[in-house]
């Protein structure tokens, strides 16, 4: 079972990322799948959750306000974030999690069943 994220890197105030997630090991379409993100010396941040295909929701963070959106390819076994508009703050390590319910995903109380290796965004000018 593995998760692996890809597509970070260094983006200018402003600027755009979509980031991908892997899934292998497991069919993704029976979990929910979601991203949190952290930095050196904060509390991990939940960013967004999409719900497995029995309720097809999605979730978001008060921080994200419009600016990500959520998606996931069930046939390919692939979760996306798209990041518009961002800011030198949302600069911090990005991971991907699956777990049967988003909770654990948003909640940094919990640990999901699943995480991958992170990727490193940077928001710099």
């Amino acid at each position: 079972v593995q998760l692996q994220a890809s597509g970070g890197g260094l983006v200018q105030p402003g600027g755009s990322l979509t980031l991908s997630c892997e899934a292998s090991g497991f069919a993704l379409e029976d979990y929910a799948i979601g991203w949190f993100r952290q930095s050196p010396g904060k509390e991990r941040e939940g960013i967004s959750c999409a719900s497995s295909k029995r309720d097809g929701a999605t979730y978001y963070g008060d921080f994200v306000k419009g600016r990500f959106t959520v998606s996931r390819d069930n046939a390919r076994n692939r979760a996306y974030l798209r990041m518009n508009n961002l800011r030198p703050e949302d600069t911090a390590v990005y991971y991907c999690a699956a777990d049967w319910i988003c909770n654990p995903i948003l909640n940094a109380k919990y640990s999901p069943d699943y995480r991958g290796r992170g990727t490193q965004v940077t928001v710099s000018s």
